[in-house]
């Protein structure tokens, strides 16, 4: 009976290997490779009756499967990114606390985009990148447009830059006031997001 299985699980094995490099040559042919964030930064921007502010977090984590064709990139199949809310930070500790409070962070701790079509094309040295999602904030999501700068480095890390501006409003967050509303945020808002992606 022993003698019997050995063919048999052999020939599995052989198999499984088989479909295995299958899957990682069509990958290569395609040209799809998977990139991580190795550095993140993201940067609030915003205004208020006193004076401008801005919020900075340098955490949070992004994916991404990148079509390349002689090392230059022809596409992005998928995109996710997500960062805690509370990662945010002001050089005011109250101002925190009233964002948190604004964005209800303890119902809704994560801020998350996810897209779901994008274009590339060729500007210089790098590329212009214009990707759909879905841009998730305060437990409110929305269709949005992200445009972002790419450059692929020596090292084939791609550095990624670009900006989005909204309005808190449209997410059904009520901008934060402070001081018994003595400073009033104003709702357009700006993100910068700067990202290093690498492979794994």
């Amino acid at each position: 009976m022993k003698q019997f299985l050995k063919p048999r699980i052999l020939k599995a094995a052989l198999s499984l290997g088989i479909c295995l490099g299958s899957l990682i040559i069509v990958s290569t042919a395609n040209g799809q490779t998977n990139y991580k964030g190795s550095a993140i930064k993201t940067v609030l921007l915003g205004g208020s009756n006193i004076h401008d502010w801005e919020m900075v977090s340098q955490k949070g984590t992004c994916n991404a499967v990148v079509v390349l064709q002689n090392d230059a990139i022809t596409n992005i199949s998928s995109l996710q990114f997500s960062m805690p809310a509370e990662s945010l930070k002001s050089e005011h500790t109250q101002m925190d606390k009233n964002t948190y409070k604004a964005l209800n962070t303890s119902k809704n701790p994560t801020i998350s985009f996810t897209a779901t079509s994008s274009s590339v094309k060729p500007n210089g040295k790098g590329y212009i990148i214009n990707t759909k999602g879905k841009l998730t904030i305060s437990g409110v999501t929305k269709d949005v447009d992200l445009v972002a700068n790419g450059v692929v480095n020596a090292d084939k890390s791609i550095h990624f830059t670009g900006s989005y501006k909204f309005k808190m409003t449209e997410f059904k967050v009520t901008p934060p006031s402070i001081m018994l509303g003595t400073i009033k945020v104003y709702d357009p808002l700006e993100v910068k997001y700067d990202f290093v992606m690498k492979t794994p």
